[in-house]
């Protein structure tokens, strides 16, 4: 049996929840957690960290919170931080940017989930399956959502 080689990536997806309640930020972070473990085939054992980012209009909760109740995550460092308030941003938006090791020769893929598909239109056929018809305009968002931004 030959061994997995395997490389450090980092991953970013997003999402939004429906309201600032414990159940919606709740469900919006594990469909996008589930939705990045399961689009990448990650084992708990590999995923190193996670950042999450909400805009300042949720406040309900923390993702990290939530995500910490999933299932062999108990060894994963989380974080949460405030999103850079932006005018024209997108509102109730939760963003994370993991680190995991992934094989070398597997194409990882950024998950973008509801309304947060539209802060990367490239990736929404990717993201959800079946819909690459065109989202609206992309509203003022975070360089690291941009192929040529910061992250």
């Amino acid at each position: 049996m030959s061994e997995v080689t395997l490389t450090l990536r980092a991953l970013r997806g997003a999402t939004t929840a429906t309201a600032n309640s414990v159940e919606a930020i709740a469900a919006a972070v594990e469909e996008l957690v589930e939705a990045l473990v399961q689009r990448n085939g990650l084992d708990g054992d590999r995923v190193l960290s996670v950042i999450f980012s909400v805009t300042a209009d949720l406040d309900a909760c923390f993702p990290a919170a939530i995500a910490r109740r999933r299932s062999g995550w108990d060894g994963v460092a989380l974080l949460d931080c405030q999103q850079m308030a932006v005018v024209g941003d997108l509102p109730r938006c939760i963003r994370l940017l993991a680190q995991a090791w992934v094989p070398v020769e597997r194409t990882v893929v950024h998950v973008y989930l509801r309304e947060a598909i539209r802060l990367r239109p490239d990736l929404a056929a990717g993201s959800l399956p079946g819909t690459a018809s065109s989202p609206p305009p992309a509203p003022t968002s975070s360089p690291a959502d941009h192929p040529q931004g910061g992250g």
